[in-house]
């Protein structure tokens, strides 16, 4: 998973040059779902026999896909890939925060809000470099803007976390993909229909990835793992997309970072660290103190 969503941000940037933001959302989410939904019946998947599991696809397609999708092709018009996946972690340290309110097993721990702390302060050195330096002060607004996308997906993740256990995983993923391809290829009729779309191989090639590798696959394997692991735990995976990004960027996509970027960005990966380090050996102490004494 991690090397698949370390390299969607590059595959993103180049999708973009030739589909504009809210075509790039809703095809990439209409081949996913229709991949998942064919693979429903195989598996004996039966979809929407309760309240609750309607009322999550709604709720998880808003939160995890169709506002931090929609702001993240936005955005990378401008930002760079490897800066838009630095951004994008500190989704963590903001699905530490919502565990705290929602989850009751994952509550705060001192050295979690250290932790919250150095990543943020690492936001604020990337956000006072020289933005010049990366393309102008319209970057450093997107980029701003940016930071909604983790915000409503870390909320996405403690709602499927909190409200759909009992789910099975192509419940979760297919169906709110689906409403996501729906509502964002609404988007793009009504904003995007006189933009010029260009189909070439990098475009169709790069949706085709996106959809199915970067998509259908690692989310139904995500949302999975979400039924077996904490939220806060399971979100550390955006603690190491940001370090392959950075490297495909620089390599493939020739992205230049500032110095102060680096170190912002290095101060955003410790954060994530500490906080979701604390965390977990908080839960290990625990779980040895409840064992039985022999």
């Amino acid at each position: 998973m991690i090397l698949i969503w370390g390299s969607t941000w590059a595959v993103i940037k180049v999708g973009l040059r030739g589909l504009p933001p809210f075509t790039g959302v809703a095809l990439r989410f209409s081949i996913a779902s229709a991949a998942l939904l064919a693979l429903a019946p195989v598996f004996g998947v039966k979809l929407g026999r309760g309240r609750t599991e309607r009322r999550l696809w709604w709720a998880n397609a808003f939160f995890t896909f169709i506002v931090p999708y929609s702001v993240l092709y936005w955005a990378e018009q401008w930002v760079p890939s490897g800066l838009c996946a630095v951004i994008f972690s500190t989704f963590p340290l903001l699905t530490a925060i919502a565990a705290h309110f929602v989850l009751p097993a994952e509550r705060l721990t001192f050295r979690s809000i250290a932790g919250i702390l150095v990543g943020f302060a690492g936001i604020a050195v990337i956000f006072s470099a020289d933005f010049q330096a990366l393309g102008g002060s319209h970057v450093a607004r997107a980029a701003a803007i940016l930071l909604l996308s983790p915000l409503f997906a870390a909320l996405g993740n403690v709602t499927v976390k909190r409200w759909g256990g009992d789910l099975h995983p192509l419940s979760t993923a297919a169906v709110p993909m689906a409403i996501t391809a729906v509502a964002t290829g609404a988007a793009a009729l009504l904003t995007e229909s006189g933009l010029h779309v260009t189909w070439n191989t990098s475009s169709v090639l790069s949706i085709l990835y996106l959809g199915l590798i970067g998509s259908a696959f690692p989310f139904t394997l995500y949302f999975w793992l979400l039924r077996h692991q904490s939220a806060t735990n399971l979100s550390m995976i955006n603690y190491a997309t940001p370090i392959l990004a950075l490297i495909v960027g620089s390599l493939f996509m020739g992205e230049a970072f500032t110095p102060r970027i680096l170190v912002g960005s290095a101060l955003v990966l410790v954060g994530v660290a500490v906080a979701v380090g604390g965390g977990r050996q908080m839960k290990e102490r625990r779980a040895m103190a409840e064992e039985p004494s022999p």
